[in-house]
């Protein structure tokens, strides 16, 4: 196999679909194991992968079809339990989980950023750094999430860097409602709100350290400060910490709106829901997707794990764009024959199909020299109604 390019999509798939370099090499022939590996080694570093993946996600967000799903201003961040080798130094021992695959899903369907996390962390520390490494077209400003997604220090600096975190909290009725100043009171939900005067913001400690807050979210804007170590240390166990403090204060604050936002607004509800749904049924394709049992993420090397799960995303990136390429085609071909394409029809397809991949046999290699044919974006006749309507919906 002489050529590069057939090369890096051979290993690409040998990786991300959890094959390893000798699984691969026996249904393939063309390609040795050795050359499988060192390709990997050599040639795949973590940010090349990113950026193979990140002009997958600038070219899906191109389709016609894409539209109707969304445009990248919203995504929801979700972690996976994969399978990885017991004992090793990132996955650690647990009986939930081996290793947590955590992503990053924009309502258009693909993963922006992942990266391979500890069992034993609080996922919601990852949140801000996955947004702040995603190098595509698609920049969500609206975040949503589960319970593992929030904290009082992530509502605080998601707020101070202007993005709107909506997660969707597990029991939230037993969350404290904190009043703006203790004798605040209102007529219609006045019982949500604790009665406990030490449990209002205090307004006067962030007067006094707002431009610590505002220093802190510059450095982590501009990557001086790594938003996860940051936020490892910004913990229950700071309390004496003032910054800390000062950012339990603005999440004290901002997760009461964001809880008067949820019970206020059914389709604010809704569309959390769909949003999260979206990241669950992307980590259960991805799993799908990884049917083999050996690869990267079963050795003990925190660094080949993460290029694993980005080997993973690239691969499955690539699926969902010639997926929804097929059904643009298939659309096209409806609207031809008198269908009429209407925005809120589309909106509920899903490009995470299974019965057009073929994950098992002999894998050929013939036609990985041929440029493959350009494809058409468009609806064509139905573009300018799919845009339209898409634009009332929003």
């Amino acid at each position: 196999m002489k050529n590069p390019l057939a090369r890096y999509v051979v290993t690409s798939f040998t990786y991300g679909s959890g094959l390893g370099a000798a699984q691969a090499a026996r249904h393939i022939r063309t390609v040795s194991a050795h050359e499988l590996a060192a390709i990997a080694k050599r040639h795949c570093t973590a940010k090349s992968l990113a950026r193979a993946s990140t002009d997958v996600v600038d070219a899906h967000l191109d389709l016609d079809l894409v539209q109707a799903w969304g445009d990248g201003s919203m995504a929801a961040v979700d972690g996976t339990m994969m399978d990885a080798a017991v004992d090793n130094l990132l996955a650690e021992t647990s009986i939930r989980y081996g290793g947590i695959a955590h992503h990053l899903v924009a309502d258009t369907y693909l993963a922006l950023f992942s990266r391979f996390v500890p069992c034993g962390v609080w996922e919601a520390v990852y949140l801000i750094d996955s947004l702040l490494q995603n190098q595509s077209a698609a920049q969500p400003e609206q975040i949503h999430a589960d319970t593992q997604g929030q904290s009082f220090p992530v509502f605080g600096l998601a707020h101070v860097l202007g993005i709107d975190l909506l997660p969707r909290i597990r029991n939230f009725q037993d969350l404290t409602f904190h009043r703006p100043d203790p004798a605040v009171r209102y007529r219609h939900i006045d019982q949500l709100f604790s009665t406990d005067p030490r449990t209002a913001i205090d307004w006067d400690l962030l007067r006094r350290h707002w431009p610590d807050l505002m220093q802190v979210a510059l450095s982590v804007k501009q990557g001086t400060v790594s938003s996860v170590t940051l936020l490892r240390r910004l913990n229950n166990r700071s309390r004496k910490n003032q910054i800390y403090q000062a950012f339990r204060e603005v999440g004290r604050a901002v997760r009461t709106a964001v809880l008067l936002r949820y019970l206020s607004d059914p389709a604010r509800r809704e569309q959390i829901q769909r949003a999260t749904n979206k990241a669950e049924a992307y980590n259960g394709f991805t799993k799908w997707l990884h049917f083999g049992n050996a690869g990267w993420l079963n050795i003990r090397d925190p660094e080949l794990q993460d290029r694993a799960v980005k080997f993973l995303d690239l691969v499955a990136a690539s699926v969902i764009f010639s997926t929804t390429i097929d059904m643009t085609k298939t659309l096209r071909q409806m609207a031809r024959e008198g269908w009429t394409l209407h925005a809120s029809d589309l909106a509920v397809l899903s490009p995470y199909r299974r019965e057009n991949v073929l994950r098992f046999g002999d894998y050929t290699t013939d036609g990985l020299h041929i440029p493959p044919p350009a494809y058409n974006p468009t609806l064509h006749a139905a573009t300018k109604e799919v845009r339209a309507e898409t634009t009332v919906r929003r």
